[in-house]
């Protein structure tokens, strides 16, 4: 059977090749999923050592907590988005119903360059995080080994291109399963740091904030950046067409990363005041720097646990690039299966019902890309990979804050059945809250970055978000100018549409034309 579309002929459900498959994952999987691509191994390692040599100490966990809190006000919008709107194209969807079509294809090239620099920092982090452990297996006598960036790049990315065709289940198993490995084995390295505290004990002093002496520039700070730890989780959305429950899987799930992410980030840095001391961490941290989390694990554990720790940055890395491939794929598919992207990006595999033309798509360009800054002879090291990963994120607090916006407009403009804290009280205060943060992250640009004001990169990041968003609107130009009827369609989740064709106009015909004799001249 077909239906007619706003973008032409449309299949139904039963027989529609572009139909993501259905009742394939639970709330689980979904968490996990947006737990791996936040990367909290990699927040540890790059992030929180510095803000705990800034002098920030028990403010860096605490931030975390009190990230958590806005971010759980936002899933609150988010979920109830979510139960009425069901789709792949998760926030941009959400937006495109909310702020309109032009925002809505702005949100897609937000996420799109957010997901995909954040990706490309942890494809630069792959061969620093196998180093020490290629060191550490294979080194001989005068001779040390370095793995550099590419080969790890390389064996990343093809076991992304193998996963990312296949069904939803096997992808979601292995995600989960890294996901798990990563955080039970930071549970374990945080129990060690609590179970050997710098002095023999826990003191009051590892979580006490004297609240005359906060900087409160330094705050700001602090939670603009910790903000950007948690870019990833949102992407529990684009699976809510996939999911055992499609209204109600996903928005559990995003909840679920957000606690997750929350407990790891802040119970690891709380744990790692409490190796240190107190009175000792900002001096151990500057010294340490990225090192931190492995240096405090070698003082308590011995070498093979604190090997399986460097093993676990190796597998959040994979874990990231695998959530965040599956998160830009699933982007594509919703683009295409609305008509603003070539419409060979909604293929969906027969037998796997995974977005299979929009997976080869990104794995093809991200191979290009890889290929091309090979052949430059590109070295990209950790700072760079966290200048990347940084600005990526920044670009996803912006998106978080349009997202909550559209839910605090659309869910008003016409109330269904949810609560007056989904509809009204959640998007609200997250919208105010998002936009305080927003504000704080572009202030304070040059000191997450850690560069001066002046830095070429420092304007190049805002810049490159503003040209997403100019891309974004005059792509909806162009496609309504071009091709009204798909424009007609965007945020509607390639739903089929029946569309009554407007009655033909009879013509007007002069009186008596039928009878040339009768006609008055």
């Amino acid at each position: 059977m077909v239906l007619m579309g706003l973008n032409g002929p449309v299949d139904t459900p039963e027989d529609d090749p572009r139909a993501l498959a259905t009742g394939r994952i639970g709330v689980a999987s979904v968490s996990f999923f947006g737990l791996a691509a936040a990367a909290p191994v990699v927040t540890l390692i790059t992030l929180v050592p510095v803000s705990l040599a800034a002098g920030s100490g028990p403010l860096v966990p605490l931030s975390f907590a009190a990230l958590a809190v806005l971010l759980v006000l936002f899933c609150g919008g988010y979920a109830a988005m979510i139960r009425r709107l069901p789709s792949a194209g998760a926030a941009y969807t959400h937006v495109a119903r909310g702020l309109g079509r032009p925002a809505g294809l702005a949100a897609a090239w937000l996420a799109l360059a957010g997901y995909q620099a954040i990706q490309f920092g942890l494809y630069a982090l792959a061969g620093a995080a196998a180093t020490p452990l290629a060191r550490s297996w294979f080194a001989t006598a005068g001779a040390e080994w370095t793995v550099p960036w590419w080969a790890g790049a390389a064996a990343c990315w093809a076991l992304v291109a193998l996963l990312g065709t296949m069904r939803i289940e096997v992808a979601a198993g292995v995600a989960g399963l890294l996901a798990v490995a990563e955080a039970a084995v930071l549970v374990g390295v945080g129990a060690s740091n609590l179970l050997a505290p710098a002095g023999g004990r826990i003191t009051a002093e590892s979580i006490r904030v004297d609240a005359a002496t906060i900087d409160r520039p330094v705050l700001g700070l602090l939670l603009a950046a910790g903000v950007l730890a948690f870019a990833g989780f949102e992407s529990a959305g684009v699976y809510a067409e996939e999911a055992l429950r499609p209204r109600r899987t996903a928005g559990f799930g995003a909840y679920g990363a957000v606690v997750l992410i929350a407990l790891l980030l802040g119970g690891l840095s709380w744990s790692m005041i409490v190796a240190a001391g107190p009175d000792r961490i900002t001096a151990v941290a500057g010294a340490r720097g990225g090192d931190l989390l492995f240096a405090l694990a070698g003082e308590r554990l011995l070498p093979w646990a604190v090997t399986t720790a460097r093993v676990i940055l190796v597998v959040g890395v994979l874990a990231g690039v695998l959530a965040l491939h599956h998160a830009m794929a699933r982007h594509l598919h919703a683009m295409g299966r609305e008509g603003v992207l070539p419409s060979v990006l909604a293929g969906a595999g027969r037998r796997t019902g995974a977005p299979r033309a929009a997976s080869l798509t990104q794995t093809l360009a991200v191979g290009a890309a890889l290929a091309g800054a090979y052949a430059a002879g590109a070295d990209p090291g950790p700072v760079t990979a966290r200048w990347m990963i940084l600005g990526g994120a920044l670009s996803i607090l912006l998106l978080l804050l349009v997202t909550a916006l559209a839910a605090l407009l659309h869910l008003n403009r016409a109330p269904g059945g949810e609560s007056a804290w989904g509809r009204f009280v959640s998007p609200l205060l997250s919208t105010v809250s998002l936009g305080s943060l927003v504000y704080l992250a572009f202030r304070d640009l040059p000191e997450i970055l850690g560069l001066p004001a002046g830095y070429p990169l420092v304007r190049a990041v805002p810049a490159a978000i503003g040209g997403c968003v100019v891309l974004g609107l005059a792509h909806a130009a162009l496609v309504r100018w071009r091709w009204p009827e798909r424009y007609a369609g965007i945020g509607l989740c390639g739903t089929a549409v029946v569309v009554t064709p407007y009655p033909k106009i009879p013509e007007q015909r002069t009186p008596g034309a039928h009878r040339p004799e009768r006609v008055e001249f």
